[in-house]
C-alpha cells in the first residue's frame, strides 16, 4: 500500500494506492510517500520513477554504519530500528527505511507503527508546519523518542515494583513469576537501548549533512539530547535490574541454606535415637536389657530425650 501526501498551496491531501496502476502524482508538491507492506512492483515503481537505489531486505538488516546511513549528491538513505510488539506481545526491533530525495520523504516499512499514523494526522491537520521531507523526518524522530521515553518510564516503575517484591514480597510472587518479569524487563531495556543507539547514530550522521536547513538541525539537536538522556536512563535501569538479580539470587541462596540447615539439624537430632534403636534391634541372644520389665519404655524415653537435647542445644547456639 502506498500513501502519498501532496501539498497544494496551504493544504495537504492524502491519496492511497493499492497498486501501481493508474498512479497520478500531479497537481501539487509531493511531500511524503509512505510505503506500508510494499510489493516488489511498488518498490520498483518508486525506484524507477525517482532513480533511487532502494535497499533490499538483507541490506536493511545489516548493522555496519555504511548500511544504516549513506548519502549521495541527491539523496539520503537511513535504516533505523523502531521498537514494536509482535502478535505475542513481545517487544523487538524492526527496521524502517527513510529516503530523502529533493525534499521528498520516502518511508518503507513492513509493520504498522502508531507514530506514523500520528504524524499523518498532524500533516493533514497542520500542513504549514511541514515544508518538506526534512521537517517530516525530524518530527517522526521526535514523536518516536517521546514514545520510547514513555516506555522507559513505565519500565522504570515496573523495575521499582519488582525490587520491592523481591525485597519485601509485597505481592507474594513466586520465583517463576519474578524470573519471568525480570527477563521481560531486561529484554525491554536492551531492545530500547539498541533502538536508541541506532537512532542516535542516524541523527548524528544526518546533522552533518549540508542538505538540511538550520531549523531542522536545531530540532534534531534537541532530539539527540533527549536520546542521550534516555540512553543514560536505560543504563541506570539495567544496573538496577542487575542489582535485583543479585538480590534475588542471594535470597534463593539464603532460603536454600535455611532448608539445608533444617535438614542437617534434623539429621543430627535423629542420630542418637537411631543409634539406640539400632543397638536394641540387634538379634543377639544374650542382651540383658531384653529381660527388663521396663526395658522397652525406657528405651523409648531415652530415644525421645536424645532427640530433644540436640534440638535444645542447636536453638541455644542460634542454628535454628
Amino acid at each position: 500500500m502506498m500513501n502519498v501526501f501532496i501539498k497544494k498551496q496551504a493544504l495537504v491531501t492524502r491519496e492511497s494506492f493499492q497498486s501501481t496502476e493508474n498512479i497520478c502524482l500531479e497537481g501539487g508538491m509531493i511531500l511524503w510517500i509512505d510505503l506500508l507492506h510494499p510489493t516488489s512492483a511498488e518498490v520498483s515503481y518508486i525506484a524507477k520513477t525517482y532513480m533511487l537505489d532502494i535497499p533490499t531486505k538483507e541490506e536493511r538488516e545489516e548493522i555496519e554504519q555504511s548500511a544504516r546511513y549513506w548519502e549521495d549528491s541527491t539523496s539520503i538513505t537511513i535504516n533505523t530500528y523502531f521498537l514494536m510488539r509482535n502478535a505475542g506481545l513481545e517487544l523487538h526491533n524492526q527496521t524502517v527505511t527513510f529516503i530523502l530525495y529533493k525534499g521528498i520523504l520516502f518511508t518503507i516499512r513492513y509493520n504498522e507503527f502508531k507514530v506514523f499514523d500520528e504524524i499523518q494526522q498532524r500533516v493533514l491537520a497542520s500542513p504549514k508546519n511541514f515544508e518538506d521531507g526534512f521537517d517530516l523526518i525530524a518530527k517522526i524522530f521526535e514523536v518516536r523518542i517521546e514514545k520510547d521515553a514513555d516506555l522507559l518510564e513505565s519500565a522504570g516503575r515496573e523495575t521499582s515494583d519488582l525490587r520491592k517484591n523481591v525485597v519485601f514480597n509485597e505481592k507474594n510472587l513466586d520465583h517463576d513469576d519474578i524470573l519471568a518479569k525480570l527477563s521481560s524487563l531486561q529484554e525491554l531495556n536492551m531492545g530500547l537501548r539498541d533502538s536508541l543507539f541506532d537512532k542516535r547514530r542516524a541523527i548524528t550522521a544526518l546533522l552533518k549533512s549540508d542538505k538540511i536547513d538550520i531549523d531542522v538541525k536545531k530540532n534534531l539537536t534537541i532530539v539527540l539530547k533527549d536520546i542521550n538522556s534516555l540512553v543514560e536512563f536505560t543504563t541506570v535501569n539495567m544496573n538496577v535490574l542487575d542489582n535485583i538479580q543479585s538480590l534475588f539470587t542471594s535470597q534463593i541462596n539464603v532460603e536454600q541454606n535455611k532448608i539445608i540447615k533444617v535438614f542437617t539439624v534434623a539429621t543430627m537430632a535423629m542420630m542418637p535415637p537411631t543409634l539406640i534403636g539400632t543397638i536394641y534391634g540387634m538379634n543377639f541372644k544374650y542382651m540383658p536389657e531384653l529381660d527388663w520389665e521396663f526395658g522397652y519404655p525406657l528405651a523409648i524415653v531415652v530415644m525421645i530425650i536424645s532427640t530433644i537435647l540436640p534440638v535444645i542445644y542447636f536453638k541455644k547456639k542460634g542454628w535454628l
